[in-house]
């Protein structure tokens, strides 16, 4: 509890994670309000609890970059010597600062989630948005997951680069243009997309959502059900994680 009571003062410290928070959940928000107040009478049957989470990406990624500069600002300058000096092993304070920060952003995934879905039934009424199924629920309430496990990727990330611009960089490279591009590959592009982490990750919020809705994009034929993405998800942000620890173990702060 110590290392949490630490971790936490030191990450609440920084202004940062303060303008990380208020732009994820501006950022997210704003744009859902921005969709519902234009959708026309006419439309109404569009604006489902899927469709309200069409941004989530967005704060998403201010979150991840969050997660990332938790770890890299403290390797810049320095204060990640004394963390080290006052626990020789390493690993237990890393793996509180990931439980600080890991939580603080699946909260912030669930605020913004909850808010977009409320203020567009605020806006909209009469649009059908009513969570009746465990589709529409995860639609929803499982957005704090990604943002959870998505942090959890960040921080390894960040442990093996080490480097904030890097770090920062391969992360973005990685999620605007990586698995956007290596899906189109021809012949083997289909079969390299069922197992890029946030593209399974994503079949956690959407499985079952139907193909046409303007929530976030669905792909068929991903090799497991929403559970099954969920956890291989999490396995594959866990392994970075544990991949960051060894090398940070190994190397000199």
């Amino acid at each position: 509890m110590t290392l949490l009571t630490v971790e936490r003062i030191k990450l609440f410290s920084t202004r940062s994670p303060w303008w990380c928070m208020i732009i994820a959940v501006a950022l997210t928000v704003g744009l859902t309000a921005i969709f519902s107040a234009a959708t026309t009478s006419d439309d109404l049957d569009s604006l489902t609890p899927a469709t309200t989470q069409f941004a989530y990406n967005f704060g998403l990624v201010v979150m991840m970059v969050m997660a990332a500069l938790a770890v890299t600002t403290e390797y810049r300058f320095g204060t990640i010597r004394s963390t080290f000096l006052a626990v020789p092993g390493r690993t237990p304070a890393l793996l509180a600062k990931t439980v600080v920060v890991a939580g603080l952003a699946g909260i912030v995934g669930e605020i913004t989630a909850i808010a977009s879905w409320a203020l567009a039934k605020v806006i909209q009424p009469d649009a059908p948005l009513a969570l009746d199924t465990s589709q529409e629920y995860r639609n929803v309430f499982g957005v704090g997951l990604i943002y959870l496990l998505a942090a959890v990727f960040a921080i390894g990330l960040a442990l093996l680069i080490r480097h904030t611009a890097g770090a920062v960089v391969i992360m973005l490279v990685y999620l605007f243009l990586a698995e956007s591009l290596l899906p189109v590959i021809p012949r083997i592009g289909d079969h390299i997309q069922d197992w890029l982490p946030f593209i399974v990750g994503n079949n956690f919020i959407v499985a079952g959502q139907s193909e046409v809705s303007d929530g976030p994009p669905v792909i068929e034929g991903l090799p497991f059900g929403p559970w099954g993405s969920l956890v291989y998800f999490a396995v594959v942000c866990l392994v970075l994680l544990a991949a960051g620890l060894v090398a940070a173990k190994r190397r000199d702060a």
